[in-house]
């Protein structure tokens, strides 16, 4: 079971919450046992100023992950058994335009940001080639279960 806080605090459009649980189910599908997690639907304002203080860069970004910090023993094991995931902030006007400028269906990239997020949250990365490319293809494939349409075909 996942239990996801929407928390809305952009005036712009955005999926319904259906959408949201549906996608987060996608990408969590594999780990055991229940998920928790809080998705923020944020304007430019917030978004920007989140992403300054946590990444240091003046603009905002489509999405933000902020995994749970749980603490570990002295065997890496998580001290407490808790569902709890993180955090995912998603900029509305970003994700608009970007689907615009991207020329990609809105829900379409909705899903893949969500998705990419969660991916996020459960410890994948993109820091080098090797893990961009295993989380792209996993993205690909999540997003294949859904019916959507490869989000990075037609990228050079």
């Amino acid at each position: 079971m996942i239990e996801l806080d929407l928390q809305l605090a952009s005036e712009g459009p955005a999926p319904e919450r259906a959408g949201f649980l549906r996608w987060c189910e996608q990408a969590l599908g594999q780990r055991p046992g229940d998920s928790e997690l809080t998705i923020r639907l944020v304007d430019e304002d917030e978004g920007r100023a989140l992403n300054h203080r946590y990444r240091h860069r003046d603009y905002p970004t489509n999405v933000l992950s902020f995994p749970a910090d749980i603490p570990e023993g002295p065997d890496g094991e998580p001290l407490l058994d808790i569902p709890l995931l993180g955090d995912l902030v998603i900029c509305v006007p970003v994700v608009i335009r970007e689907a615009l400028e991207q020329h990609k269906q809105p829900e379409a990239h909705w899903a893949h940001l969500v998705i990419h997020g969660c991916l996020h949250l459960l410890g994948h990365d993109h820091l080098d080639d090797d893990e961009a490319e295993e989380m792209e293809n996993l993205e690909r494939q999540l997003l294949a279960g859904l019916g959507y349409s490869d989000p990075y075909a037609g990228d050079e």
